[in-house]
């Protein structure tokens, strides 16, 4: 046998290479062109995904917040909302998601939000004395939604009543008054 061979008379240039031995030889070509460039190789990242500048100056973040810490989802939730055009959308749906809260449960039990068109909430009360009421506090109201959701969203409340029973059966109607002497 001789130095360089292996038994078989295959040099190891002349083996199949493994694709580790290929992503290696890549990366230390990658690293020698960049060292010819006077770049610094293997620094790794200084700081956090999108910042331009060096933050920590130790090994650790310390007691305050800093773009290191973990952030909570609903926070980075708003921000892409926020940066879609969604925020509208995902404050109407907090506002009808979190309805008992905000005006009471009492309240709410009575009056169900339906919509909210150019910041008039339209609600639907459940007798015609909750839509009367429901009226009367209308500005309570509004100043509870402002305090919860922010001065804006909503600007006016309009407050419907049950609809109403509807007498129709089947598919044949018959024209007119209809029944007059049912309620006594």
């Amino acid at each position: 046998m001789t130095g360089g061979t292996g038994g078989d008379g295959i040099t190891p240039s002349d083996q199949p290479q493994r694709g580790y031995d290929i992503a290696k030889k890549a990366l230390e070509e990658a690293r020698a062109k960049a060292r010819a460039e006077g770049k610094q190789v293997g620094r790794g990242r200084t700081g956090p995904v999108g910042a331009g500048r060096r933050l920590r100056k130790r090994g650790w973040t310390g007691s305050g917040a800093d773009p290191w810490d973990p952030q909570p989802l609903g926070r980075l939730v708003g921000q892409v909302a926020k940066k879609r055009g969604w925020d509208d959308k995902v404050t109407t749906g907090r506002l009808f998601a979190e309805w008992g809260r905000i005006v009471g449960e009492d309240v709410a039990s009575h009056a169900t939000p339906e919509r909210l068109e150019e910041g008039i909430l339209h609600v639907r009360a459940s007798s015609t004395a909750w839509a009367t009421q429901l009226r009367l506090m209308s500005a309570d109201i509004l100043r509870k939604i402002a305090a919860a959701m922010g001065p804006g969203h909503v600007r006016r409340l309009k407050v419907e009543g049950p609809e109403k029973p509807s007498w129709r059966k089947g598919p044949l109607h018959v024209s007119g008054r209809g029944p007059r002497d049912t309620y006594g």
